[in-house]
């Protein structure tokens, strides 16, 4: 009964419940972290506090998100997006799982080949919507893909940010008394993994598999932003520059290791060649902001959040708490119950990055006395530690494909994301993580 009072469990349902009435996520995640704060025994003050200090640990992605939205609607206003969606619509044709496929293979680039991570979302995402349409592609398909293509790489994958994964996972599991190599990490995900995909799979062919309308709405209007009428030559000038822009972006971001560079280079690039007139960037910036200014705030506060579940020490509470039910259980009903505190966990804080250090210093010492294989207990806290980032309102995985879907305000992030992500991801990840710790 104490773990039901604990206030990890408790803000976090408040956050679940708020969301799935469509209070706005801004207000859900400000009503969990007060919650939280308050059942610790913070004063009221305190917890406001605590999370108004703790917003600055996302401030350089809540920057990035701004930026990017910015430079995605500059691209936009150069009337290159429907150069781009003729082309595609002649390529693909009717083929709409080609199309869905292919953000997957975008998803995985991004998370390892070429590292831009959400980056490619608001800037490639938005001029496609009117082809989804056409198509009649059901966008929770399509947010599917992408957060599938978000998350899946890193998880197996060791290169860019599956680099960084697995090299915390390998490192706070080795400084938690178990000996595990870096190389093993993949064999110990790729069961996870491949529930994942089966996930993917039954998203894309089945759940979300027949047509659904939506109206035709212009996400920027470019052609009120044009103040005279422009040359085929200086089009085709224009489209070339911003091509380049965005090449340079994607150069200085990975070059920098920083979004804010990358987005920043190549704002300038549209500026200086005047593909986009000085007199013109406040409307740049005007719908920039409105396409990605509400998701930068929930990273902001979702980072809050994460600081009142430290500060009230209510996450090692509640891992203790269940520490104690283990003793004599067969190892499946315990990796079932170390993933469902991973997934709870996970859902507060929105990063999986995050969150290894925090149940790694106890899943550890907990699999030893239980007997899990070194590879069973990484197959374990990798898994717990993606549940939540798949289905949490105030993770990337999530946020980034409905800052791209959601550009025209058709798609709404909960229901047509979370929702998705969660069932489609979070369930599968519970069997097959299970698997993998009972059989590795």
């Amino acid at each position: 009964m104490d773990v039901l009072l604990n206030p990890v469990i408790i803000s976090v349902l408040v956050l679940i419940v708020l969301s799935l009435l469509k209070i706005h996520v801004i207000f859900a995640l400000i009503l969990a972290a007060i919650s939280a704060g308050l059942l610790a025994g913070l004063p009221l003050g305190e917890t406001v506090t605590v999370l108004v200090e703790g917003m600055g640990g996302q401030s350089e992605t809540a920057l990035s998100y701004l930026l990017l939205g910015i430079f995605a609607s500059m691209i936009a206003m150069s009337g290159i997006v429907k150069v781009l969606l003729n082309y595609l619509m002649k390529v693909i044709g009717k083929r709409k799982y080609l199309l869905i496929f292919i953000f997957v293979a975008i998803g995985v680039l991004a998370e390892t080949v070429v590292p831009v991570h959400i980056a490619f979302i608001p800037i490639l995402i938005p001029p496609l919507l009117m082809l989804f349409n056409k198509l009649k592609i059901d966008r929770r398909a399509v947010a599917s893909a992408l957060t599938y293509g978000l998350k899946a790489p890193y998880m197996l994958i060791p290169v860019g940010y599956g680099l960084i994964f697995h090299g915390i996972l390998a490192t706070e599991i080795q400084d938690n008394g178990l000996d595990i190599a870096l190389s093993d990490i993949p064999y110990a995900m790729l069961i996870p993994v491949l529930g994942m995909t089966v996930g993917l799979l039954i998203a894309v062919f089945v759940t979300y598999r027949k047509q659904r309308e939506y109206q035709d709405i212009e996400t920027i209007d470019s052609d009120s932003m044009v103040s005279e009428e422009l040359t085929e030559t200086r089009q085709t000038v224009n489209h070339v520059i911003t091509l380049l822009a965005i090449v340079a972006a994607f150069v200085l971001q990975l070059s920098f290791d920083s979004m804010i560079i990358g987005a920043l280079g190549g704002i300038t690039i549209m500026l200086l060649s005047q593909v986009i007139k000085v007199s013109r960037s406040d409307a740049a910036v005007k719908e920039g902001v409105l396409m990605m200014g509400a998701i930068a705030f929930i990273m902001l506060i979702a980072s809050g959040y994460a600081s009142v579940l430290t500060e009230t020490n209510a996450v090692d509470d509640l891992i203790g708490s269940v520490s104690g039910w283990f003793d004599g259980t067969p190892h499946a009903v315990a990796a079932v119950v170390l993933l469902l505190v991973g997934l709870v966990i996970t859902m507060g804080i929105g990063t999986s990055f995050g969150t290894i250090p925090i149940i790694a210093a106890v899943f550890v010492p907990l699999c030893m006395s239980l007997g899990f294989s070194p590879m069973a207990t990484a197959a374990l806290i990798g898994s717990a530690a993606a549940l939540g980032d798949a289905g949490s309102p105030a993770s990337d995985s999530t946020l980034g494909p409905t800052s791209g879907l959601g550009a025209d305000g058709q798609h709404d992030h909960i229901w047509d994301t979370v929702v998705p992500t969660f069932l489609h991801y979070n369930i599968p990840l519970i069997i097959f993580g299970t698997i993998a710790a009972v059989i590795l």
